[in-house]
């Protein structure tokens, strides 16, 4: 069985490596012309890290990334919301992992060349169409950098993980459009002395006044001991105007904002002026999808479910998606039984988090607290809110997301 993979990000280049493990040969088709480490911050969390573990990459991306020991929850006034620890400090087998996203591409990329061989991953390809019949898919491509027609390829089955915008995607839903709801990011990366312990996860502010997350992703970045640290900004405006994903940010759409965020423990203003750089992009998803099997293709990844950045989930899901995908095709029978068997499991637990992320991520416990104290500093948070019911916010996130310390220890 050959298999045709369209788009080498996390979720493809995963999916090739776990295909070769089980025996089953697959050719990845990546759009970009070259690929490149590119990206900022992206967190893995336990259930997303026992996926890596599988891949035989723990150590590697341990090795390249910052271990999360503690996630905070503060107001825009720096005052400490609720606090819980992560990783193998909450009791987790496996840990969860902070990594600048370029890196962690560029250890998929190199383990998927190791196992496939580099002629079995091909650049510079988009797909315009595709058709199928009884025993094979038939794509059609051009050059991404020229737009020249190229010959069509076979296989025998062709996965769409071709992200966000996936071309896989639109052959099926062709009025296929993205959800936007008014909220803008801005993303960056600060090399600066650890804050606090260097190993916490800060989530500050909502995004009704303005809402900022920050976490270190590279330690010792330049032999002093600072840290490569990310950041993403979040506003909520009453607007249609989508930032742009291909542009760099300006610090006037958005640092006015946290200007005044100075904490005895952190000045935000001073971490975003002092960027090693910054990019703007649109919080965007995609309404669950009725249906991602197509008799000989199927969708996985953020193609399937593209779900707004919060909660650190997208990442895992896909690869969620591709060892399932693998294990299922590994067992033999029927290839098209398999792939409607991979939908049958995925798509109502994708379909939730989505949902979710959108009405009650992690971050419902900073607009939760706020709604209570009219946004304004408080003297004894228990006058509001207990933790026994921010506790219960974080779990009931977790629960959703499949990442509790029974389910992320479990397939």
């Amino acid at each position: 069985m050959e298999i045709a993979i369209i788009g080498g990000g996390i979720a493809g280049l995963a999916l090739a490596s776990g295909l070769h493990r089980r025996g089953i040969q697959s050719r990845v088709f990546e759009g970009a012309p070259q690929v490149r480490e590119i990206g900022v911050g992206i967190t893995l969390l336990p259930h997303a890290m026992r996926e890596i573990a599988e891949l035989g990459l723990l150590d590697a991306v341990r090795a390249a990334g910052v271990e999360t020991e503690t996630s905070e929850f503060y107001n825009r006034f720096g005052q400490i919301l609720y606090s819980e620890p992560r990783g193998l400090a909450a009791g987790y087998a496996l840990p969860e992992v902070a990594i600048n996203r370029g890196r962690l591409h560029s250890l998929l990329f190199r383990e998927a060349v190791a196992r496939l061989g580099e002629d079995r991953i091909v650049a510079n390809r988009t797909l315009t169409n595709l058709q199928q019949d009884d025993t094979s898919v038939t794509l059609h491509f051009t050059e991404t950098s020229t737009g020249a027609a190229l010959p069509p390829v076979r296989a025998d089955l062709a996965i769409g993980c071709d992200g966000v915008n996936s071309a896989t995607r639109k052959v099926f839903y062709p009025d296929d459009k993205v959800v936007f709801t008014g909220i803008n990011t801005w993303r960056g990366v600060t090399r600066r002395k650890p804050i606090l312990d260097g190993r916490t996860y800060f989530r500050i502010g909502s995004i009704k006044t303005g809402k900022i997350v920050i976490y270190p992703i590279t330690d010792d970045i330049d032999g002093s001991g600072d840290q490569l640290i990310n950041w993403v900004a979040e506003i909520q405006r009453p607007t249609s105007t989508m930032n742009d994903w291909n542009k760099g940010g300006r610090l006037e759409d958005f640092l006015p904002t946290y200007e005044g965020w100075r904490f005895d423990w952190l000045d935000v203003g001073d971490l975003i002026r002092s960027a090693d750089s910054v990019l703007e992009y649109p919080m965007v998803d995609k309404d669950p999808l009725p249906q991602w099997t197509f008799g000989r293709v199927t969708l996985a990844g953020d193609a399937a479910h593209p779900m707004y950045p919060r909660g650190s989930n997208g990442s895992a899901q896909g690869l969620i998606d591709a060892r399932t995908l693998a294990d299922l095709l590994a067992a033999g029978g029927d290839p098209e039984a398999a792939l409607k068997a991979y939908q049958a499991a995925r798509l109502e637990p994708t379909a939730k988090v989505v949902q979710t992320n959108r009405s009650a991520p992690p971050d419902i416990i900073n607009l939760r607290v706020e709604e209570l104290t009219g946004d304004l500093p408080f003297e004894n948070l228990n006058d509001y809110i207990s933790h026994a019911e921010l506790r219960r916010l974080s779990d009931d996130y977790k629960r959703v997301a499949g990442f509790t310390v029974d389910l992320a220890a479990t397939k």
